[in-house]
């Protein structure tokens, strides 16, 4: 059973939330690493097959293989794909920006240039559950960004097969090309390049721990969206919430993952104790009950607190992955809510709709990462340029002021090399 704690002040609340890699594992992905950088393509199909038990003979997913997807596919489920499609488009669209130029001082221009990456790798897990939810994300705000190729890895099959629904959501979303493989071999595959995988730029998507760590040993040599925890999910709830949807939507992020973490934050202790009787109760039929129950009893509780601002208060300090404020007046705390990945408002915008549907961005900062970080946007596939210019004349009235800066910080180059350009012959 979920636990249940009682007048907690803002101060005082921690969660445990899931460790980070062990030596063991970070020893594990660093040998596959360095495997994958010296033998290429064939470390990563032997790897397909011992951790995937794929016994492929080539990596990339062929035309045919995604044209048989799409012509099996279930069209209504296509039809779903594609409003998901459209409505994250519409969304992402309004974080399209452009350089600018300014120039309010004679004789200079100065100003920024946004270029978007040459190629990005997106990583869609198919363990436990295979999520085309991923692809649509990932690959919609790159597109709108620009970015020149983008190449998918996904996990095999056993039979060597990729999961249809994840390359019927690949072509809608318009990735480039699709490599079967998963895991760290992957994310280095991506990282060194392959002799047939694409050395990428930078690489994003969520994953296992093997995935998490590998991201996190390749960060310099390519760029990450971030490392991403265990999935998480914190209520904020007054005596208005529906104690089935509270319960319900713990559960939602409870079924991920064992280590997931699920936080109900109310200042009623009726709904309270009435969410923690209706967990139980819906726990009994949900089909990754084994999971979820592991989640909410190690990583989860239900916070009663006397006042909404405090219950607010308790959410900064958790900087949750996602926050529902399910409270008669939702507006009224979003001025209060200074760190959550994606808030959701009122009782009828469950996590789920985010997952999905509505638009915004479901790869979001985790494990209290919130605080400095943001959900993945059409941003994260640009890059910015500064750019700078001044005639003779402008930089002949600033070269005194460069010379003296540059003289007393020891860099005598740098002076001269603006006193040097005042006494050339024009």
């Amino acid at each position: 059973m979920i636990k249940l704690l009682t007048c907690v002040e803002p101060d005082s609340f921690t969660l445990t939330r899931a460790a980070a890699a062990t030596p063991m594992v970070e020893d594990a992905v660093s040998d596959i690493l360095k495997t994958v950088q010296a033998q290429g393509d064939v470390a990563v199909l032997a790897y397909g097959k011992r951790f995937d038990g794929a016994d492929l003979h080539t990596l990339e997913v062929t035309r045919a293989e995604v044209d048989a997807a799409w012509a099996n596919a279930d069209q209504q489920f296509v039809a779903i794909l594609q409003q998901a499609h459209a409505n994250i488009t519409a969304f992402h669209e309004k974080q399209r920006r452009t350089g600018f130029t300014m120039s309010e001082q004679a004789g200079v221009v100065l100003g920024q240039k946004i270029t978007p990456l040459d190629r990005v790798g997106v990583y869609v897990p198919g363990g436990t559950a295979a999520y085309p939810s991923t692809v649509l994300m990932d690959v919609v705000p790159a597109k709108l960004a620009g970015v020149g190729s983008i190449i998918m890895a996904t996990p095999p099959r056993k039979d060597g097969s990729v999961n249809p629904d994840i390359l019927v959501a690949a072509r809608i979303a318009g990735v480039d090309r699709i490599f079967k493989m998963g895991g760290a071999q992957a994310v280095g595959a991506l990282s060194y390049g392959t002799q047939t995988v694409p050395k990428v730029d930078k690489i994003v998507g969520p994953g296992n721990i093997y995935v998490a760590t590998a991201k996190r040993m390749v960060f310099g040599l390519v760029d990450i969206d971030m490392i991403a925890g265990p999935s998480e999910i914190l209520v904020i709830a007054d005596d208005t919430a529906n104690p089935d949807f509270v319960a319900v939507d713990l559960l939602s992020q409870a079924e991920h993952d064992t280590l997931a973490s699920a936080v109900l934050v109310t200042v009623s202790q009726t709904l309270a104790q009435k969410v923690q009787e209706r967990i139980e109760f819906h726990l009994q039929t949900l089909p990754r009950r084994d999971i979820a129950t592991q989640a909410i009893e190690n990583n989860s509780c239900i916070v009663v607190t006397d006042t909404l601002e405090n219950a607010v208060a308790i959410s900064n300090r958790m900087a949750p992955e996602h926050l529902e404020v399910c409270t008669a007046e939702p507006f009224a705390l979003l001025p209060l809510i200074r760190h959550a990945g994606s808030i959701f408002l009122g009782h009828y915008a469950p996590e789920a709709l985010g997952d999905y549907f509505a638009g915004p961005n479901h790869t979001l900062p985790t494990s209290g990462t919130a605080r400095f970080s943001s959900p993945l946007g059409v941003d994260d596939f640009c890059k910015k340029s500064s750019f700078i210019y001044y005639t003779k004349g402008a930089l002949h009235a600033v070269a005194p002021a460069i010379d003296t800066f540059a003289t007393r910080e020891g860099l005598h180059a740098h002076a001269l090399s603006v006193r040097i350009r005042g006494e050339a012959q024009p």
